[in-house]
Parts: structure tokens; sequence; C-alpha cells
């Protein structure tokens, strides 16, 4: 069992995770129209911290965003019982985009890449472990608190620190508008009315010990799941698949009329509510309150997880299910218990859901639990890996060689032309490989060599017309997140008088949509997950794989490092274990 033994929340409503549930329950919203704002020629509605703050945040030496994130933590760590410098403490920062606002196209710099600013930010603190940085779109929060504790229930630590954190620049707002996915409005979730999301910045830090807090009822996190749609990299299952799987999976031991509500990621976009309602409904939780708290935050991205993490433990410890600011009628087909008010509750646990671009859902259950039920659940529900790692194959594929199963293939070229002559040869039959960014070509092709002489083992565990099946994982590291797709991207918005933000390639620029092609192509709905590192690290991609293998529905796992620079510098080295 995992013990939250500290938090914080920094946000424009406060810069303590009391003082931001205040503003919540009190209905307070930090959401407000911005026109003219960062270059942007379309009105937005976001939340965005004040100069002031920004100011009093400031860290010397470091960015905006790893200011923040250094904020953040400090609060939380305040009167913490542990040494963070010691070998048992691991730090993983939770986001979707990092420093990416200091990207210049014509002069890259290794160092704006979110794995060195994660080291930077460690350094800042006084933390001397490798960071992980969880770079798994939306649900990175989230799947953050998930792998921070497995990795204590594995014994590779003892504490976790994971801090969600995104700010907000004219790179992240102009690929949402260009998706069509912004109101310039305050966004209503799962309303009738509903006309899309608005975006936030925050950042929101959880402490987890394998030690509780000396409370008589201390939270701990029950469960935790990640799974994949295995249906569209942008656009949500309609049944909600990895959802459901997830809530699910998550449940399994759970009482149900235990559950005070479920918190929904509720972006308010048409797609996203009515995916969750179904997936709610289908899980039997159609009769538990819902709530979702963009309407006073907006999206804050890889802060999102643990935002709503905290701020349900703070409302049960209030006996209060908070309302739904902006909801008014319910505009989803899935039969749920939306409300727009607080209700009072009597429960001590709650389930937080999330989902994200690259097809990817999570879903935690945590709760106030006493020492006797604490050990008949740590006995029910902690999962153990007993099963034998079998590497079924290996491929490595670098600008002038392939090697797969340690024999060569020759004579496909260089560089784009190579990754272009192996999918001629060993693929051909998937058109879309054409639309990828080379992130996401380059781990298409690796993990289409991997099983190419696997077809019984993809007859065994794929089937696209029942999600239960095709438990497949997807575990990815690199070091260059998706700088390629980045600079692309930029170019669409670098000119003022032509400027056309560019939804196909806003969508690469998160480096898990490799993962959810992976997914999609073999109708794998187990977890994927992506991971960055100031450097290839072995020993801690080894400590992610295996408690990764913790989750028992895991039947088997492509993983492996996997960079793409550019068209001249990239490296694949997969194994399918």
């Amino acid at each position: 069992m995992v013990y939250k033994i500290a938090d914080n929340i920094t946000s424009p409503l406060g810069t303590t995770t009391g003082e931001n549930y205040e503003a919540v329950k009190a209905s307070r919203s930090a959401l407000v129209h911005h026109v003219g704002q960062m270059g942007i020629p379309e009105p937005f509605c976001a939340s965005l911290f004040s100069d002031e703050q920004i100011k009093t945040m400031h860290v010397e030496g470091l960015t905006r965003f790893e200011s923040l994130v250094v904020s953040s933590v400090r609060q939380a760590l305040e009167g913490i019982p542990f040494d963070i410098s010691g070998s048992d403490v691991v730090f993983l920062l939770s986001t979707t985009k990092a420093n990416v606002e200091l990207l210049d196209d014509d002069a890259v710099s290794s160092t704006d890449f979110p794995g060195e600013s994660a080291l930077r930010i460690c350094q800042a603190l006084g933390i001397a472990t490798t960071p992980i940085v969880v770079s798994n779109a939306c649900i990175s929060g989230l799947h953050a608190i998930i792998t921070g504790c497995r990795l204590l229930e594995g014994g590779q630590y003892a504490h976790a620190i994971v801090c969600g954190a995104d700010v907000l620049n004219r790179f992240v707002i102009s690929g949402f508008q260009s998706l069509k996915a912004l109101s310039d409005q305050p966004c209503k979730p799962f309303d009738m009315e509903r006309l899309g999301l608005n975006l936030g910045e925050a950042a929101a830090t959880i402490v987890l010990s394998v030690e509780p807090s000396k409370e008589s009822r201390p939270w701990g996190i029950l469960s935790g799941v990640v799974r994949n749609d295995a249906y569209h990299i942008s656009t949500p299952s309609k049944r909600g698949d990895g959802a459901y799987l997830c809530l699910k999976e998550a449940l399994q031991g759970v009482n149900i009329n235990d559950i005070a509500f479920v918190n929904a990621h509720g972006t308010a976009t048409m797609f996203n509510d009515q995916m969750e309602s179904v997936a709610i409904e289908r899980a039997g939780l159609g009769d538990v309150p819902v709530n979702a708290l963009k309407g006073h935050f907006g999206h804050t991205l890889g802060a999102a997880g643990v935002l709503g993490t905290l701020l349900s433990m703070y409302s049960i410890d209030d006996y209060t299910v908070l309302g739904t600011k902006g909801f008014e009628e319910l505009g989803v087909s899935g039969k749920i218990r939306m409300s727009s008010t607080n209700e009072v509750t009597e429960k001590g646990c709650f389930v937080k859901m999330i989902s994200g671009f690259g097809g990817c859902n999570a879903a935690v259950v945590a709760g106030r639990v006493t020492s006797d039920e604490l050990r008949v659940r740590s006995d029910e529900l902690r999962v153990t890996s007993d099963g034998v790692r079998v590497i079924r194959g290996k491929v490595r594929i670098t600008p002038e060689s392939v090697m797969l199963n340690s024999q060569p293939i020759e004579g496909l070229g260089h560089g784009k032309e190579l990754l272009t002559g192996l999918y001629k040869k060993y693929v051909n039959d998937y058109p879309k490989y054409y639309k990828m960014d080379g992130l996401s070509r380059l781990g298409f092709i690796a993990s289409e060599l991997l099983l190419h002489g696997e077809r019984g083992f993809k007859t065994e565990t794929c089937d696209k017309e029942d999600a239960t099946f095709g438990q497949c994982a997807i575990v990815l590291f690199n070091h260059s997140s998706s700088i390629c797709a980045d600079q692309q991207y930029l170019e669409s918005i670098q000119d003022k008088d032509n400027y056309f933000p560019s939804p196909s390639l806003f969508v690469y620029t998160l480096p898990n949509i490799v993962t959810g092609e992976i997914a999609i192509r073999n109708g794998f709905h187990g977890e994927t997950a992506f991971y960055i590192l100031p450097e290839r690290d072995e020993e801690v991609m080894r400590q992610v794989e295996e408690t990764t293998l913790l989750d028992t529905n895991i039947n088997c796992m492509i993983t492996g490092w996997i960079d793409f620079e550019d068209d001249e510098h990239f490296e694949a080295d997969l194994r399918l274990i």
C-alpha cells in the first residue's frame, strides 16, 4: 500500500491545496477571456498566472516552468519526515510540453528537453536520484502517480515526489485552437451546450510513501490502471473502451457503495464527455455522483491528474462532493449523475479518471483507511508479478543499420530512406504511415519488425472487436521528446502574417502518440506509456519496466529506447517481452 503524506497545489486560485479547495468549494473560477494575448490572433478563455504571481515564484537560474515546479514541490515538502537527498527518493515530473516556449527553430539545445529540465529541478531541490518525466498527454499526472506507487510497491524506492505542471504559451494554445477544441467562453463540462475546453496553468505535487502519515485514517492509493483505446490518436473510442477497462480493473476488490464520487476528466469537448459518460455507466457507476473541475482551472494538462486527485481528497475530508461549475443540463447519452451544486457525503473513497490523445486512459481509486482496513486491502489489492520475463525479439534501428534478433537487414538505404525501405519491404499495407511524424514512423517500423516473426503471438493476443483482449503494454523511453515534430509545428506559427497552425502536426508534438499508433495498428488495449530521461539510463528503465509488470493483466510488453531528433539522428532499440 502507498500513502499520500504531503501535497501542494499552486494555481491562479491559490498557492496551497487548502486555498484552492476553498476557492473551488465557493465556486470561484480563474478562467478569463483573453484577446490579443501571446500574439495569438483568435480570442481564448484560460486560467493564467498574473505577472505578480510569476514574479513571486521565480527561482534564479530557472525558467518560468521550472520555477513553478520548484515552488510547488518546496511547499509540499515542508515538514516531511525524510531526507529527500537519499537514494530511496524518486522524483517524477508529469508534463506535456515543459519548456517548449523556449524552443527556437534555428537553435535547438538539449537543455530545452524535458529530461534536462527535470534534472535542473532536482538540483535546485536537492534530489540526488535520476528524475523520470512522464509525458503521456493529458493522463500524465495520474499516470505519474501510478508509476510512483509501483516503484514504491516494487521496493525500488521508499518515497516518491510527483509533480504535475504545465504553463501556457503560443505553441500550446494555438495547437488546441487548430484542433477546434477550445471555447472562448468558460467551459461547461457534460452540459447540453458545451462548446469546448479552456486551458490553464498550474502545478500540483503529491508526496507518496510506503510509510503512512500519523493520521488515524491516512490516505492510501488503493489501485491504479492505464489502458489504451486502440482506436484513434486524437478521438476517444465511442464506447469508451480504454476508460471502461481502467474503471473495471481499478474497481476490482472495491465496494462501489463505498465510493463518494467519480472525478471525471470532463474537458467539455463533445467527444470526451460523451465517451466518459458511456464508460462510467458501463462500469456500473451510473448512480455514483460525478464531478469535473475544468470550470475552475481549465485543463491544466500535465497537472490535471494530480490536481484532481488532491482536491478530491480534500473534499472527502470536508464530507463534500463538489459540484461541477458550468454544468446545467446533461448533454451526454451515458446515464450518469451530475450536479452543479455541492453535496454532503460520509463515504471515504473516490475514483479519479482521465483520458488523453494517443488513446491513453487512466483511473485511480483512493481512500481514507483505518489500520485494520489497510491491512485487509493491502493483502487484497497489492499486485505481484510471478511470471517469467522472456525476450521474444529484439530490434535496433539507426540511420546506418538495422539489426533484427542479432541479424543485419541490409540494402535499404540510409536515414529517412532506410525507414521507408523497411516499410515498403515488411509492411506496405498501412498508408497512414506516411502521415506520421519521424518518431512515430520509427516506433511503428521497429514494432512491426519485432512482431513480424510473431504472427501467432499477434493472433493470440489481439482481437480488435473485443476490448478485453490485446493486453500488451507499450513502454518507451527517450531523451529528446518530440523535438522534430515540435520544430515542424513551430514553422506553422512563426510568421504572424502567415499564421496557419497545423492540427495534424500539433498532435504529433506529443511524444506518446507513437505508442498510440502502435496500439491502433495491433489492437493492443494494454498500458501505453512514454517516459523521458536526462540521458539513457538502463537501470531506471529496468525499474519502470519491471514495476509495470506488477499489473498482472499485462501479458506482454514492447519496451526500450526510441529517440528521433531528425532524419539523420535517430535510434530505436526495442524488445518484445
